[in-house]
């Protein structure tokens, strides 16, 4: 077990608090980290990428000239790809670029995101963040104490006016626990975890 403290939101140590190395002590493996973040932005990728082929294109049913006897070349559509106005021959067309990697080998690649920024000391575990009214400048004003201009904040789902307050504000990202991700966590140089959701990050992640 490792022990970190504790921050209130004035960047003050209020307490400290004991977290399992199976959590943030994991040696990282970047090998594993580059494949979960590779299949991650696969995932991410629209794929609506799409061009017509010739037999897309409108027109073109009548043969344009006698096959022979004019002198010039055999044509059959004037929709042909080597036509102007033609159709495209082997163009992109809507596809799923996704892929799916084992849940065993996600869970680890998280821990090890977990435990790098650990290692890194850009973790920060906060005893609360609460906003009675969603205001940005509330926000930013506690970033401001933690000198941070990059973080992941790690908070309860039903956060709503924090997640108000951030939303607007470039650099920073609020989620969830069942939404965190490997991507976000390298993304980010900063991870602040809110210390009510440790239980449910454990629950998730040493199932």
């Amino acid at each position: 077990m490792s022990v970190c403290d504790v921050m209130n939101t004035l960047a003050q140590k209020v307490a400290e608090i004991e977290v399992s190395d199976n959590l943030f002590g994991v040696s990282v493996n970047t090998g594993i980290l580059h494949e979960v973040v590779c299949m991650q932005r696969a995932c991410r990728r629209s794929g609506n990428a799409a061009t017509k082929t010739r037999g897309m294109v409108s027109g073109g049913g009548i043969k344009p000239w006698k096959q022979k006897g004019t002198g010039r070349a055999r044509a059959g559509s004037s929709r042909s790809s080597v036509w102007c106005g033609g159709g495209t021959a082997f163009g992109p067309q809507p596809r799923d670029y996704s892929y799916t990697m084992p849940k065993k080998v996600r869970r680890l690649a998280l821990r090890m995101a977990l435990s790098a920024r650990m290692s890194e000391g850009n973790l920060i575990i906060l005893d609360q963040f609460e906003m009675v009214v969603p205001k940005t400048k509330e926000f930013v004003g506690v970033m401001k104490n933690f000198s941070f201009e990059n973080c992941l904040l790690v908070a309860e789902k039903e956060n709503t006016n924090l997640q108000l307050a951030a939303r607007n504000v470039v650099g920073y990202q609020i989620l969830p626990v069942a939404g965190l991700n490997v991507y976000d966590i390298l993304k980010h140089d900063k991870l602040m975890i809110v210390k009510s959701t440790l239980e449910q990050l454990e629950a998730r992640l040493m199932v």
